[in-house]
């Protein structure tokens, strides 16, 4: 039987923050359900960047995702707690680790999540971070981003804002710096012969929020 969200949240246990923080984010957010269906189809390892309390690996284990995950984060705090929670889980095939992207972008060859993180790094960081990150891709493997985009109107001020919440609560360590282009993300993966798909990931709170997915077109 595949785990409900008050199963997985309780793995989070004694931590109350991020047992009530997972059974909210999992009760409201469309992430995991976005995410597990563009993965639970593919076999390839994924390497979850900025994975937070890791999450993902517990729901994409749920949704039939039989590859290994790896999550790492700059946060040794989440890390730990992730660590605990896959314990207690038992969750196959998972693991975590902390790192600075900064010191280096770890070594990999498969998919690749970038979930809530690229908006967060300065235009430099973020063109690194997806050349790296499309550099790991095999045939088979997807890069999935979800991520606000750059767009006039009232979303993306509702985005920005929601994204300034999270620093000052000191859930992530940096505020929002930039927003990528939709165009300059299609061009970015042309060049690299990616095709890529966009699609509204909004939940139940106006989000200026999108999954993007990223992939080889097959036989390519």
């Amino acid at each position: 039987m595949e785990p409900g969200i008050r199963e997985i949240a309780q793995h989070y246990l004694p931590l109350r923050n991020h047992y009530w923080y997972a059974r909210i984010k999992l009760a409201t957010d469309p992430l995991y359900a976005g995410v597990g269906a563009v993965l639970a189809r593919t076999r390839e390892p994924l390497l979850d960047l900025g994975c937070g309390i890791g999450l993902l690996g517990h729901t994409l284990r749920a949704q039939g995702f039989s590859g290994d995950y790896r999550g790492v984060d700059i946060d040794a705090a989440k890390i730990a707690s992730a660590r605990a929670a896959a314990t207690r889980a038992r969750l196959p095939g998972a693991r975590f680790e902390t790192i600075d992207l900064a010191g280096g972008f770890p070594a990999h060859r498969g998919s690749v999540a970038l979930l809530d993180i690229v908006q967060f790094l300065p235009p430099p960081a973020q063109a690194v971070l997806l050349e790296n990150a499309i550099a790991c891709l095999t045939p088979g493997a997807v890069l999935v981003m979800r991520s606000g985009l750059h767009r006039e109107g009232w979303r993306l001020s509702f985005t920005r804002a929601v994204d300034r919440f999270a620093r000052w609560t000191r859930w992530m360590n940096v505020g929002p710096q930039r927003y990528p282009r939709r165009d300059e993300l299609e061009q970015r993966f042309a060049r690299h012969g990616l095709t890529a798909s966009f699609t509204p990931l909004r939940g139940r709170l106006p989000f200026e929020n999108w999954l993007i997915c990223a992939r080889h077109e097959p036989g390519g």
